[in-house]
């Protein structure tokens, strides 16, 4: 385990040499890229951002969503959620958010699903961190958080202003400083309120 860059309240186990990763991607085809294993800007960002801001979350029910790792989930779990759901398409990063809730002291439920097709969550918040990296996870994203801020849901989005982000959409709240996992590059990223 190791202490996120930035966010010194909490750890994670994350992809290093002796994590097993290489041996678990060998023994299954299906494995994938493990994008949860790496700390990811915008998640960084939504993490510090509800920690310096607890009262964003705390008595809410709060969906991370594309939770990754779970570190947007277990911060906001600190920071006094009342429920925390940690929802992502992968299996193997609920596994992730699993170890890493219990290292950190925090219930968090994991849930493998992909939520963009179906109906709206119930759910006061939704922490949507790092979703916007491609055109075509975008695409689905985009209305699905649209439909959920129809319906009254909160949403914060995290990310470093990349191309397929919706500015128009958005309004930002925070900025933060963070360097980039495979880089060590210092980038600014953001904390923007969805309309």
């Amino acid at each position: 385990m190791l202490p996120v860059p930035g966010i010194a309240e909490i750890v994670l186990h994350k992809a290093v040499p002796a994590s097993g990763l290489g041996r678990l991607a060998a023994a299954d085809g299906d494995f994938g890229s493990p994008y949860w294993a790496y700390y990811w800007l915008g998640g960084l960002a939504l993490a510090r951002f509800v920690l310096d801001r607890p009262e964003v979350v705390a008595g809410r029910r709060v969906l991370d969503l594309g939770c990754g790792s779970g570190l947007v989930a277990i911060a906001a779990a600190k920071a006094g959620a009342d429920r925390v759901l940690a929802v992502d398409v992968d299996p193997y990063a609920l596994a992730a958010v699993a170890l890493n809730a219990a290292a950190n002291g925090v219930v968090v439920e994991a849930v493998h699903a992909d939520l963009t097709d179906g109906p709206v969550p119930e759910t006061d918040l939704i922490l949507a961190g790092d979703l916007f990296y491609d055109p075509e996870p975008a695409a689905r994203v985009e209305p699905f958080l649209a439909r959920c801020r129809a319906a009254g849901v909160a949403v914060l989005v995290g990310d470093p202003r990349r191309a397929p982000l919706p500015l128009d959409r958005l309004r930002a709240l925070a900025e933060y400083r963070f360097a980039e996992t495979d880089s060590g590059v210092m980038r600014v990223t953001e904390v923007f309120g969805f309309d």
